[in-house]
């Protein structure tokens, strides 16, 4: 008597296959159906399940690290570049060409700072909406603190308040250019929530103010006999204290009193559900790959602040440039990339909230942090900025409010953005390192009178 489920069986393991002609098919697939047949038993055990969910812990815990990680690394394409992260430690540990040192850390702080974003977004998700905002308020922009408060040790007060300048004008400018433009291809006009965007630009222009009024009172000083830099650090160091105050305000506006506000913005980071990907991380280990990232950014960014110096006398660039434009480039990566996909969803609440918001989180809570962190250190960071650069912010939020007043966009719009910033970055490129400024230049014309 035959049997036909163990004939037909056998004729599937030999790649043959009565009938129809797929005998052919079978041995055409034969060696991959062997290599994913290695593979499965290599991550299976004898009952067919993953091995991350054996009853024997000791093959249980390892795995389901093994898995986790893996799930987390092909999260984001960027994560190939996590490779530069210890040829970067070990090129600063060895003490190796500054360039390369510089490159190789520059590359490794990109994908890291991809890593602290989803690590951050995974724990938001599992805290719920108000403290998951503030995790986002503190790990948003973590990689641009990191790399301040390293330079702030250093003394390199230059980079520090270039790379706070930096940041904003890039996600006022050239991250909410893309968006723009990004939206823009695929319909003709986009709208957004006008009170949430009005809201915040405001606030960018108390953050305007905050720096205005500092540069200002510097240059008014230059024929008083009083101490000018003494008063500048005094006046920072209140109004830093102020500004502190207004986020921590804005927080409770955006999460408790009107979050109703903010609840279109929510919606469409959440979707319908259909959208929403699959949860990786658990509290757990989402709090320790922020810990552990937190670190690997602030030992690259060790060195990477560490081969500055070099950098400028060999390559030419000065250091207000590399702070302005290129440090900032590396710490908004990831936000750059989620504001553009977004927006190309036509999701320009948050899109809106991705670029305006992280530009609002470093005027009015990371430069004042600096400000009192460098008063506790002895450091005299101030919110006294060159005037051409407090000229340069001043002009970059009145351009930005001017286009989002009317709480639509068109591709139109995000090139004014992207144009404005180019000028910007072009102009910073050949300024100098030692350029006066305005006050600077009125007090030596009275000293040499």
């Amino acid at each position: 008597m035959s049997h036909p489920t163990t004939n037909a069986a056998d004729g599937q393991a030999n790649g043959r296959l009565s009938g129809d002609g797929t005998a052919d098919e079978a041995d055409e697939r034969t060696p991959l159906n062997h290599a994913a047949s290695s593979l499965r038993t290599l991550t299976t055990n004898s009952e067919g399940k993953p091995l991350y969910e054996d009853k024997r812990a000791w093959v249980r815990y390892p795995m389901s690290f093994l898995h986790i990680t893996w799930e987390v690394l092909i999260s984001n394409y960027v994560n190939v570049l996590l490779v530069f992260v210890p040829a970067g430690i070990i090129l600063g540990a060895l003490g190796m060409n500054p360039t390369a040192v510089f490159v190789v850390n520059f590359l490794a702080i990109v994908p890291l700072a991809a890593l602290l974003s989803f690590a951050t977004e995974e724990l938001s998700v599992k805290l719920g909406e108000t403290i998951g905002g503030l995790m986002n308020a503190t790990f948003g922009n973590a990689v641009e603190l990191i790399v301040s408060i390293v330079a702030l040790t250093k003394g390199e007060i230059r980079i520090v308040q270039a790379s706070m300048l930096g940041s904003i004008l890039s996600n006022i400018l050239l991250v909410l250019g893309c968006c723009f433009i990004a939206s823009g291809i695929r319909r003709s006009e986009s709208s957004f929530n006008t009170t949430v965007a009005s809201t915040m630009s405001s606030l960018m222009a108390v953050a305007a103010t905050s720096l205005i009024i500092p540069a200002t009172l510097y240059a008014s000083l230059a024929n008083s006999s009083e101490s000018s830099d003494k008063s500048v650090l005094v006046l920072s160091r209140g109004t830093a204290i102020v500004m502190l105050i207004l986020y921590c305000l804005y927080l409770v506006f955006q999460l408790k009193t009107h979050s109703q506000l903010f609840d279109a913005e929510a919606q469409d980071e959440g979707g319908d559900g259909k959208e929403k990907e699959p949860e990786i991380l658990s509290p757990v280990a989402a709090g320790i790959c922020l810990v552990l990232v937190t670190l690997l950014v602030a030992v690259c960014a060790e060195y990477l602040v560490g081969s500055i110096d070099a950098i400028v006398q060999s390559a030419g660039i000065s250091k207000t440039f590399i702070g302005l434009v290129l440090l900032p480039i590396v710490g908004n990566a990831a936000e750059h990339v989620t504001a553009c996909v977004v927006a190309w969803k036509d999701k320009m609440d948050l899109a809106i909230g991705v670029a305006i918001g992280s530009s609002m989180q470093i005027a009015l809570f990371v430069t004042p942090f600096l400000v009192i962190l460098g008063w506790i250190m002895g450091e005299e960071m101030t919110l006294r900025f060159q005037s051409f650069e407090t000229v340069v912010f001043f002009l970059s939020v009145l351009v930005v409010n001017y286009l989002i007043q009317d709480g639509k966009s068109n591709y139109l719009e995000g090139c004014m953005c992207l144009g404005t910033y180019i000028i910007i970055a072009l102009a910073f490129y050949i300024y100098p390192d030692d350029a006066g400024d305005i006050g600077s230049l009125v007090k030596a014309m009275v000293v040499g009178r």
